[in-house]
């Protein structure tokens, strides 16, 4: 079973076992019901920011939902062994699907940052949807271009350049023309 579908059964997992309705959940989070449902039954992927509140409202932290096992020391990932896992999407669950996330700590217990690589595809897409979120995020370009949108402003980054930048600003990272991008993106989240 894929990462991305471990988050909604362990979002269901955690509220079912600290006797949460889901549909406190959702109004503890600020959702509509029918988008608390639509998470944990794996038809529509939460955004970074969703999944903050979520781990908030159920008194856990953020790696929570991406653990798979519970590592307590150092964790290694090498080159060949990369599996791609949850994709984080903005305000619709659309909005990233040129976005693949392969994390790199998956298996890392009580961590605080998640590192992941990120393959972005080109997309003909004009309109790009910002998200925000708590916390601070860290990306290094790998390969190709990228530009990212962070509130009014757009960064233009290539090979080597690297960013850092406070989450809760409106932002999007997409490719820059018409190739594809990789990218070393690490994401913190404190509470």
């Amino acid at each position: 079973m894929s990462a991305i579908k471990n988050v909604g059964e362990k979002i269901m997992s955690i509220r079912q076992s600290k006797g949460i309705a889901v549909e406190e959940l959702a109004e503890r989070c600020g959702f509509a019901g029918a988008m608390m449902i639509k998470i944990e039954e794996n038809e529509a992927i939460p955004s970074l920011g969703h999944l903050i509140k979520v781990a908030r409202a159920l008194g856990v932290r953020l790696g929570t939902f991406l653990d798979d096992m519970d590592q307590l020391g150092p964790v290694v990932t090498r080159k060949g062994d990369l599996v791609k896992g949850s994709s984080f999407s903005s305000k619709s669950s659309s909005a990233h699907l040129n976005l693949n996330f392969f994390p790199l700590a998956s298996d890392k217990s009580g961590r605080h940052m998640e590192p992941f690589i990120v393959e972005i595809d080109p997309t003909t897409s004009a309109e790009f949807s910002q998200s925000s979120h708590e916390g601070e995020e860290f990306i290094y370009v790998l390969s190709g271009n990228i530009e990212i949108r962070y509130g009014k402003e757009v960064y233009a980054l290539s090979e080597g350049d690297s960013i850092y930048y406070d989450s809760v600003v409106d932002h999007q990272v997409y490719a820059a023309g018409e190739l594809p991008a990789k990218i070393l993106a690490v994401v913190y989240a404190s509470f």
